[in-house]
């Protein structure tokens, strides 16, 4: 490997940790502001979260492209997956998906794999960068306790 390619993989990788870290804080800020009822807000930071799949899209590229394992490249498309889900259901269709059991459940285990599958990828990447993007899972986790105490 050039030292190109291996410049253009720091980025790919620093592209990666940073979108998994916004990621993570963003669902939690999504997560407090449901609690205080602060919908418009809620609203608008799911602007720059679909928007989220841009950079997971580079980075996904720059995976095939470096001939990453498979479970990298597989596990950063199920990041995909999931922000286009939620962009289709949240931003497109605008419909109360929440409402519908069997819909919710189906978005929570798609959410779970998208989160379990940035985790994986971020201690692939740098065993300290993955603690780092695992804290702001658990950050994620208190907010979403947070959200449905009292």
């Amino acid at each position: 490997m050039s030292g190109d390619q291996k410049n253009i993989n720091n980025i790919n990788e620093k592209v990666f940790l940073a979108s998994a870290i916004i990621f993570n804080l963003l669902v939690s800020a999504v997560y407090v502001y449901t609690k205080s009822e602060n919908i418009e807000l809620v609203k608008t930071i799911g602007y720059p979260f679909v928007s989220l799949i841009l950079p997971f899209s580079y980075t996904l590229i720059r995976f095939i492209k470096n001939n990453d394992e498979t479970r990298v490249i597989i596990s950063n498309a199920l990041i995909i997956v999931y922000l286009f889900l939620e962009l289709l259901l949240d931003k497109i269709l605008v419909i109360p998906f929440r409402s519908f059991l069997w819909l919710h459940i189906l978005y929570i285990l798609v959410f779970y794999a998208a989160e379990f599958s940035i985790i994986d990828v971020s201690f692939n990447i740098d065993r300290k960068m993955g603690f780092v993007v695992l804290l702001t899972f658990m950050i994620l986790l208190v907010c979403l306790i947070y959200l449905y105490l009292g």
